[in-house]
């Protein structure tokens, strides 16, 4: 069969040309989508390496190397560097040289580079280069040398490439004239990126030198200056909150805890609070703190750090009235005073609340974890069933077990693959004959995970081998393509309660299927209402769980990975997993540019106004309003 697909842009398109290319683009994502690796034939033939195709659209090429870099298979290397070689297309080549990082592809770097004209597409090779596990022989050396390429793309992707080969080998030093590279790289280059990069693989050597981080510190990027101050280990005085925080934490004493207290940025406050407690400073300012009108975080983290700093009798009234507190997330923190002062009765009373959190919290005793199986919560099931390891109770508590089980089972959410995992092996650890056989059906399970943790434990049990039924998770269907085109140049709001309002843009050519997800939840309104209920400064914020917990997802089934050549820069979103394509739709927001996290999570929407907004967001702040803006 002999297939024409036409150069994008083309004026003289017929019709039908423009729907064979999209129909072509649609039927690569569905391979993508559900990773069928039965269908690399036809991602070779829509890439032009098994026929003979008259004109290569770029974009179509580029989507093909990018699905195949998304297969994560090595052995598909051959395909993405052929792709590489044979394209006149620079962002074609550059999706191709993302595509060996992601395969952990072991080719020729240095030759690809030395040959290569275009200094984005140098940065991406480099970046691959040393994104290669284990460490391809003379990578050192040559991501060094990359550290002067003639473009600014060039030494960034080197810079990129080279901390992540520090980060990721273990035990490896780098070699004195690496280090030295770095240090004249960091003096050449004034841009943010490549110098944060810069810093990040000098402080990770502990080789960082007091000239380098004297000009970091100068910086006009707050993101720089934070790192040198991570670096140097030195307190600054700084206008920014990230450095303000950074600092706080180098210096680790109380007075810098104390004169933060009054700190503009409820961040760097409530994690001033929380070293005077961990410092078991002077209790007199907390307690002023405490008996002043203020939100619940700032009540709840003093009530905690003066817990551990003197459990007096006045410290012990201040954990009850927390533990009284309407906000259920204060009560959290009560929960927690009062395993600290060793008050068993509030600990008792807590472990009782009708908040599944709360509950998580207080939860000490096998017979709390025993009532706590007749919940719908994800996290405080995934805790009973932990709390209940290794516990004298827990033979008896194989029919709450398999109630739970079977409870949560029959709602065909794959997304509650951690609780059914946790209560699977308490199965495993304690179930008799009879119990055993109850795990059968679960060979069949919706997730292939689960069916396969169901055949171990029989294995194991009845010492003969069972295999699971169910090997692969389902594909969950694509979103229909008007439903796609309908997102191009779409924007999205968040509404803030009583903060104001973010605005994002979507990135539909980078990740479709996940801005997609997002958007259908949006227009849904499920995230309505819900929270943010991770704050780790200088992080992430995390948010948009029913449960208000990393377990509790929106969606039913998983959803995949997209990841790609997007950086996690600040004021990008991302979708958080617990394990490789395992995203259950809820969001985080990246607070600094965080590289570690580049190649592992989606990168789906970029926050275009309104970060003054998120870097005021405290834990349990609500979302009001998610809602989706289209052009069309």
């Amino acid at each position: 069969m002999m297939w024409t697909v036409f150069v994008a842009g083309a004026l003289s398109w017929p019709l039908a040309a423009q729907q064979e290319v999209k129909s072509v683009e649609r039927r690569i994502l569905e391979i993508e989508h559900a990773r069928a690796h039965e269908q690399i034939p036809s991602l070779e033939i829509y890439g032009g390496w098994r026929i003979q195709i008259r004109e290569v659209d770029p974009r179509v090429r580029r989507l093909t190397v990018r699905a195949i870099g998304r297969m994560e298979r090595p052995e598909l290397a051959t395909m993405a560097l052929g792709t590489f070689r044979n394209s006149t297309d620079a962002r074609v080549r550059q999706e191709a040289a993302n595509a060996l990082g992601q395969l952990n592809a072991v080719v020729n770097y240095s030759e690809l580079i030395a040959a290569e004209q275009n200094g984005v597409v140098r940065g991406e090779l480099y970046t691959s280069a040393g994104r290669v596990t284990p460490a391809i022989t003379g990578s050192e050396e040559l991501l060094r040398t990359g550290l002067s390429d003639a473009t600014a793309e060039g030494r960034t992707g080197a810079a990129r490439g080279l901390e992540w080969l520090l980060r990721s080998t273990r035990g490896m030093k780098a070699a004195p004239a690496t280090i030295d590279a770095l240090k004249a790289a960091f003096r050449a280059n004034t841009s943010e990126i490549p110098r944060q990069l810069i810093l990040l693989a000098l402080n990770q050597q502990a080789a960082g030198d007091s000239a380098t981080y004297a000009l970091a510190l100068r910086d006009t990027s707050a993101q720089v200056r934070r790192m040198a101050v991570a670096g140097s280990r030195q307190w600054i005085a700084d206008p920014s909150p990230m450095v303000r925080y950074q600092a706080l934490r180098t210096a680790n004493n109380c007075q810098r805890a104390q004169e933060a207290l009054s700190d503009a940025s409820g961040m760097v406050q409530l994690a001033a609070i929380d070293l005077m407690g961990d410092r078991k400073c002077e209790a007199q300012p907390l307690i002023a703190l405490f008996n002043q009108p203020q939100g619940w975080p700032v009540r709840a983290h003093a009530v905690v750090a003066l817990a551990k700093i003197n459990p007096t009798p006045e410290v012990r009234l201040m954990v009850k009235e927390l533990a009284n507190t309407p906000a259920w997330q204060a009560r959290v923190y009560a929960a927690t005073a009062a395993r600290i002062v060793g008050d068993t009765h509030i600990v008792a009373k807590l472990a009782l609340n009708a908040e599944p959190n709360v509950v998580i919290e207080a939860m000490t005793t096998p017979a709390d974890a025993i009532r706590a199986l007749s919940s719908n919560h994800s996290g405080l099931l995934f805790a009973a069933a932990t709390k209940l390891k290794g516990s004298p109770a827990l033979a008896g508590a194989m029919p709450q077990i398999f109630a739970a089980l079977d409870r949560v089972t029959k709602t065909g959410r794959a997304t509650t693959r951690d609780e059914r995992t946790a209560l699977l092996a308490r199965v495993g650890e304690a179930g008799d004959a009879a119990t055993i056989e109850k795990l059968r059906p679960y060979l069949s399970d919706v997730d292939a995970a689960i069916a396969k943790q169901a055949a171990t434990i029989i294995s194991q049990k009845t010492g003969k081998t069972v295999e699971p039924i169910t090997t692969k998770l389902a594909t969950v269907p694509l979103p229909t393509q008007s439903f796609l085109d309908g997102l191009v140049g779409a924007t999205a709001t968040i509404t803030m309660k009583g903060l104001g309002v973010i605005t994002l843009e979507l990135l539909m050519d980078e990740a479709p299927v996940t801005a997609a997800k997002f958007a259908e939840l949006a227009d849904k309104g499920k995230y309505d209402g819900l929270t943010f209920h991770r704050i780790v400064p200088n992080f992430v914020i995390q948010g948009g769980s029913p449960g208000a917990d990393e377990y509790d997802g929106i969606t039913e089934q998983f959803m995949k990975e997209e990841v790609g050549i997007p950086s996690h820069l600040r004021g990008t979103l991302g979708i958080s997993t617990r394990g490789h394509d395992t995203g259950d739709g809820q969001i985080f927001i990246n607070l600094i540019d965080n590289y570690r996290l580049d190649h592992q999570y989606t990168v789906f929407a970029r926050i275009t106004s309104g970060m003054d907004i998120v870097d005021k967001v405290l834990e349990g702040d609500v979302m009001q309003s998610v809602k989706i803006i289209r052009k069309r």
